[in-house]
């Protein structure tokens, strides 16, 4: 049977190259496709996803060059003795950015899956490019708000586009380690984003401000990220930077997963499919408990570390460990996870307990002059990260069919938004003496809630690996529907990755 008997709006676009046998693949080929995948993907998404974390944690060290007087984001309240700070607006400036991710993030990704990639991402990532240049003409903290929603609305196609398509390029092994790769941008970002800010307060203000001209200046970055997305192709199908042959072997070693590769009609059997499976409430929780640490770096780190006795500039070279330790962790378990099956969740846990650790140093230490403990347990927190990148990969591995991975993919970046509000809420400036108790406890909280959750994961995923091992599976129909767009639960030849 051709590739041709299998074109229909219900497939797997992959069946316009293969056939419903298994052709052989030559490891050379493999190699020099593999390379190039990587080469077109993985520095350009990891550029990408380094903006759209810069843009949101330019806020924090904004507000260090002068963002919360200009705009009112704090209000002192001289009637108390000592004069209190509310710092309410700030945090609410923060946490409107993911409001508006979270409204735009199912709609935005089925848009994705319904439509070519490169018609979606270009004209969506321009539009972000304009309103993150917006910024530098907000003038009131109403404004910001306006703004940072729609910023966020408009972004939340990244993330979860970036997650569905290395599912489409890459197998299940090789998963982990790309995934971590574009999301170790994070790492990098915290980094270079440091040093530019860093560089940013050496400007002497003239008639914009030095955080006008930082936001000016992601937002160029954003404009060149988006003439690359506009040649992205649709799938490995369509890859221009592949030959003919190459193409063929790209699908073809994506077979054996069983995860399939891309199709663009939406199906509400596997919506409903979704909705019933463990898998997505459990990884839920776990993302919006392990990321509710960012949205408080990310808005307050600057702030927080300038209260252990630094100064200002000395506040945001202290996001240069948080980097770091994302930026070495992130890519060294997704690697790991490629050389050693099934140790994803154990990785997970463990890189939960530095987590908190390093909150518990925060809270519990000493905050006298140029203290070093509280230092060193917020460079502990950097560990958020690879702790996050797992949980992406385990949600983008462990399910298969196209729509479901639109569904999987949209609801991990919601969970992503919740923990990114929950997180801003938690600083409370009238605790500042107290080394803000309600943070700290409430991220020891999520992480013990992070670990429960990936516990009971593994127990469900290892079970469903085990009950289809025993069954008696005819083995000839394997490569006949790896291409069907079946579900996880519709194939049984598909097993999950723990």
């Amino acid at each position: 049977m051709t590739g041709t008997a299998h074109e229909t709006a219900e497939k797997d676009e992959a069946w316009a190259i293969v056939h419903d046998v298994a052709g052989d693949i030559d490891p050379v080929v493999e190699k020099r496709v593999l390379r190039k995948i990587d080469l077109f993907l993985m520095p350009a998404m990891m550029i990408g996803y380094g903006i759209v974390y810069w843009d949101k944690a330019i806020l924090g060290s904004a507000s260090l060059f002068g963002m919360t007087t200009d705009l009112h984001l704090s209000v002192v309240d001289y009637s108390t003795t000592p004069a209190t700070t509310d710092t309410s607006r700030l945090s609410w400036a923060t946490s409107l950015f993911y409001f508006g991710m979270m409204a735009g993030m199912y709609p935005m990704t089925f848009l994705l899956q319904r439509f070519q990639l490169r018609l979606v991402f270009g004209p969506v990532v321009m539009l972000w490019a304009v309103i993150c240049a917006a910024t530098a003409g907000v003038s009131t903290w109403q404004g910001l708000y306006v703004q940072r929603f729609f910023l966020g609305f408009v972004e939340s196609v990244i993330p979860s586009g970036f997650m569905t398509v290395v599912s489409g390029y890459y197998t299940q092994q090789e998963q982990s380690l790309r995934q971590a790769w574009w999301f170790s941008g994070t790492g990098w970002f915290t980094i270079i984003g440091s040093a530019l800010n860093y560089a940013f307060a050496h400007i002497p203000s003239a008639s914009l401000t030095r955080w006008q001209c930082i936001y000016l200046f992601a937002s160029a970055l954003t404009f060149i990220f988006g003439l690359w997305c506009f040649a992205m192709p649709n799938s490995p199908v369509s890859a221009w930077f592949l030959t003919a042959e190459e193409r063929v072997v790209a699908v073809e070693r994506l077979r054996k997963g069983q995860t399939g590769v891309r199709c663009q009609r939406i199906k509400m059997e596997q919506i409903k499919e979704c909705a019933t499976d463990p898998k997505l409430y459990l990884i839920f929780l776990m993302m919006a408990s392990a990321y509710a640490i960012n949205g408080a770096v990310t808005g307050f780190g600057p702030l927080i570390v300038s209260t252990f006795g630094y100064d200002t500039l000395d506040s945001i070279l202290f996001q240069f460990p948080v980097g770091a330790v994302s930026l070495i962790f992130i890519p060294l378990c997704g690697y790991l996870t490629t050389r050693i099956p099934n140790i994803r969740i154990p990785l997970l846990i463990l890189c939960c307990l530095p987590v908190i650790a390093g909150c518990a140093m925060i809270w519990k230490s000493s905050w006298a002059y140029h203290a070093a403990a509280p230092v060193v347990g917020y460079a502990l927190i950097g560990f958020f990260g690879p702790v996050v990148s797992l949980v992406i990969t385990l949600g983008a591995s462990n399910v298969a069919g196209a729509t479901k991975k639109t569904v999987m993919a949209a609801t991990v970046f919601v969970a992503y938004t919740v923990g990114n509000i929950i997180g801003p809420q938690l600083v409370k400036s009238e605790t500042k003496a107290q080394h803000y108790p309600e943070l700290w406890k409430g991220m020891i909280i999520c992480y013990c809630i992070t670990i429960t959750c990936a516990t009971l994961l593994y127990i469900h995923l290892r079970r469903e690996n085990r009950r289809r091992d025993a069954m008696d599976l005819d083995e000839s129909l394997r490569d006949k529907i790896a291409f069907d767009d079946l579900t996880d639960g519709e194939n049984l030849f598909f097993r999950y990755v723990m």
